[in-house]
């Protein structure tokens, strides 16, 4: 498997990921099953925005003060942030080109 293009991103890095740019988090957990299928999707399509966007996954059992801050009560739950704000976010399992639809209207 190739290497992921995917950020890992936890309570000592997260400010720093998010503070410019557009930045997709993936909020998940590795018990659940949605969000094993998400990842291969965000790393299509954060290949396909490579340059335009970030992406990350922050794991909630191990960053639940993250999560608890953003109210992130399901996974997966994917968080778009401009410049530190929040600006969108969409919850449960979604196709690429849903995808990458959300990142772009935020670029």
């Amino acid at each position: 498997m190739s290497e992921s293009t995917l950020d890992k991103v936890d309570e000592s890095n997260f400010e720093e990921t998010i503070k410019s740019g557009v930045t997709l988090i993936d909020f998940y957990a590795d018990w659940c099953g949605p969000c094993r299928m998400l990842t291969p999707i965000l790393e299509k399509v954060s290949g396909s925005l490579k340059g335009q966007a970030k992406f990350g996954k922050l794991d909630i059992d191990e960053n639940n003060k993250i999560a608890g801050q953003f109210q992130v009560t399901s996974v997966p739950t994917v968080i778009l942030f401009k410049d530190g704000k929040e600006v969108n976010r969409l919850v449960g399992l979604r196709d690429e080109s849903q995808i990458e639809e959300f990142v772009k209207e935020a670029l």
